[in-house]
């Protein structure tokens, strides 16, 4: 299935934001408040939308399997955080992601994909695990980031597969927003009897930016899924990792080392390989 160029370059840019947006969570004090923070912002930025697009008929489904997903997906992401530097635990939670989507988009979605991007999903994938040697984890941090790649592969063949059947884009990418923005925070505020929205006032700046900003991230992926194959444009995605190493090094002031440049490169030229026709 051949890639669109447009569909291609969105995705790149949606894995550049969402390394942005995962940096505001690191770096924020309390990883639950700021996760609430940023999907309440993109409800509430996204709640007027309702009023224009379309009920996403044909996509219910997926929309309530992609929340179901997330919810998962999003408390896994804050442990990981709670337990592990950006830089050792980003690149697992993102590694598994690509194989995984493939085996899924073809068994679920029957998707095929050609040799060369079948060797670039497979070299991202490498190169992103690469970037985990040296890093140790302890186990409950290692699982947690596990948990979250085998998630990010089911939400995105559901959500790829709900853009699709929604009558338009549009409608799939508001209903999702603002179906797992309140979701998210009540599951947060229910595990920490309240005790987040305390948290959540003293962080809602940075939270509220990295909210617009993963309205941003997610939009154009689902957009993104509309226009190509799932499995090459997951993969793509995942050159945010460069974004990551970059934030890493220069805001969360964490070592660079000379492997770790090696799998930025080793990513780039799997993304190379995908983006062959």
């Amino acid at each position: 299935m051949t890639l669109p160029l447009v569909a291609a370059a969105m995705m790149i840019a949606s894995g550049s934001l969402h390394a942005v947006v995962n940096a505001v969570i690191k770096s924020g004090k309390n990883k639950m408040a700021g996760r609430a923070t940023i999907d309440g912002t993109a409800a509430l930025i996204l709640l007027p939308g309702l009023l224009v697009v379309p009920l996403p008929h044909g996509a219910w489904g997926w929309l309530v399997a992609s929340t179901a997903i997330h919810a998962l997906y999003l408390l896994a992401v804050v442990r990981t955080y709670e337990l592990a530097d950006f830089s050792a635990a980003y690149p697992i939670m993102r590694g598994l992601a690509p194989p995984l989507t493939a085996i899924v988009s073809v068994a679920l979605l029957h998707e095929r994909a050609n040799a060369a991007q079948i060797a670039g999903i497979a070299i991202v994938a490498g190169g992103i695990l690469i970037l985990s040697i040296g890093r140790h984890l302890s186990r409950r941090a290692l699982g947690w980031a596990a948990i979250c790649g085998c998630c990010t592969a089911a939400y995105t063949v559901a959500d790829a597969h709900g853009v699709r059947a929604a009558p338009t884009v549009a409608s799939f990418i508001v209903w999702d927003f603002v179906l797992m923005g309140p979701m998210i925070v009540a599951q947060f505020a229910v595990m920490t009897r309240g005790a987040v929205f305390t948290d959540m006032r003293r962080q809602w700046g940075p939270g509220a930016i990295a909210g617009a900003l993963s309205i941003g991230t997610y939009g154009l992926a689902l957009a993104a899924f509309a226009r190509g194959p799932t499995a090459p444009l997951a993969a793509l995605r995942e050159t945010g990792m460069g974004t990551a190493l970059l934030i890493g090094v220069f805001w969360l002031r964490e070592p660079v080392t000379a492997h770790r440049v090696a799998a930025i490169g080793a990513i780039l030229c799997g993304a190379a390989l995908i983006l062959l026709r």
